[in-house]
């Protein structure tokens, strides 16, 4: 695979192989419990993190395999470690940076002494994803988390930013805009500096011990309150890849984050990246205007994006990696993490599930 080149051919080689299907957990606090999770049917795989572990502290060997063990108890494995933290630090080169850098590297050779071997990270300032809703009126009676410019530019930050179900931590008024005004001194250029910097040091390691780096893209991506934003299209997955040829140097594809650029190729990107490709959120959402979608069913035709040709993509590309529903909607009254609870995602699985199964039968 060249990053760069050329779409696939028209008629490539049908492999269809079968992903692992998994869904997100939050741990022990989750308020959808394993137990729940079990019953989901073709489930029996989990992406979590070790949400406990202070982010200036790396993952443990023995605190790994206890987390582990007790999807292990259910049933599952343990196949993504998703939202391994990079500290403010190594994105934006401070003195901590290289200390920051070490604390990374042993978590990820710890996860992979544990057999945990895809690690999904990003490189987002300030927010992991932002939305300005997060129980808006689908229109049918659920809910679920929206953006829109318009609200966000009307948020009044003067305060500081709270904690909220897109990232666990909050700022003070000080500490929010010395750090935002820190990334807009930094730029782009100094942001994409760095992550090459951190992917040279880090990717190594992580071949060395079997895992995958996979990178999640910008959500939403493009620039908000001039923060930088480097990972948010065709052209800066790329940049990642060139970053470090090596295959353990890879990506998350998100639909949701690179489908919120209006008539972005997801399909055509699926297909010719595939081979650097280690985990896929899969989501689909409804435009009301360039820079205002909510969240919906997976369903062709729910949303705007078409799940079902970036599905065949990949598998016709020979996609056998981890693979989860993104963001669901809320429903029937069920009091869950925001895009997080059982239903509509389970539904959403079944959905990716029959699209794979189908695939496979045909070719």
């Amino acid at each position: 695979m060249t990053p760069g080149g050329n779409a696939r051919a028209a008629t490539p080689a049908r492999r269809h192989p079968e992903p692992a299907f998994a869904m997100r957990w939050f741990g022990p606090n989750d308020p959808v419990s394993l137990a729940e999770l079990r019953q989901v049917p073709g489930l029996r795989s989990i992406v979590t993190a070790l949400d406990d572990v202070q982010i200036d502290q790396p993952w443990t060997r023995p605190a790994i395999e206890k987390r582990a063990a007790a999807l292990a108890s259910y049933g599952f494995d343990w196949v993504v470690a998703e939202s391994v933290p990079v500290p403010d630090a190594i994105k934006l080169g401070t003195p901590e940076r290289d200390d920051a850098v070490a604390c990374f590297a042993s978590s990820i050779e710890a996860l992979g002494q544990a057999g945990v071997n895809v690690v999904c990270y990003n490189f987002m300032p300030v927010f992991d994803w932002y939305r300005t809703a997060f129980h808006a009126d689908v229109g049918d009676g659920s809910t679920a988390m929206r953006f829109r410019q318009a609200d966000f530019d009307a948020l009044d930050f003067g305060a500081g930013a709270p904690a909220l179900a897109a990232w666990a931590r909050g700022y003070d008024a000080v500490a929010f805009e010395q750090l935002t005004q820190a990334y807009r001194d930094l730029g782009e250029r100094g942001l994409r500096e760095n992550l090459t910097a951190f992917l040279h040091d880090v990717v190594p390691i992580a071949a060395r011990a079997g895992v995958r780096l996979a990178i999640h893209p910008d959500d939403p991506p493009w620039p908000i309150l001039g923060l930088p934003r480097i990972v948010k299209d065709r052209a800066d997955l790329v940049r990642v890849l060139e970053a470090s040829d090596d295959p353990a140097n890879g990506l998350t594809f998100c639909t949701g984050a690179l489908g919120a650029r209006r008539g972005a190729d997801l399909a055509g990107m699926a297909g010719d990246l595939v081979d650097r490709i280690h985990f896929v959120h899969a989501r689909n959402l409804r435009f009301a205007s360039e820079h205002d979608f909510i969240e919906t069913a997976h369903l062709r035709g729910e949303g705007d994006l078409d799940l079902p040709a970036v599905m065949h993509a990949l598998l016709d590309g020979g996609f056998d990696g981890p693979i989860r529903p993104d963001h669901g909607r809320t429903l029937w009254g069920e009091e869950r993490i925001p895009g997080y609870g059982l239903f509509d995602r389970a539904i959403g699985l079944g959905y990716l599930q029959g699209l794979t199964h189908g695939r496979r039968s045909s070719g």
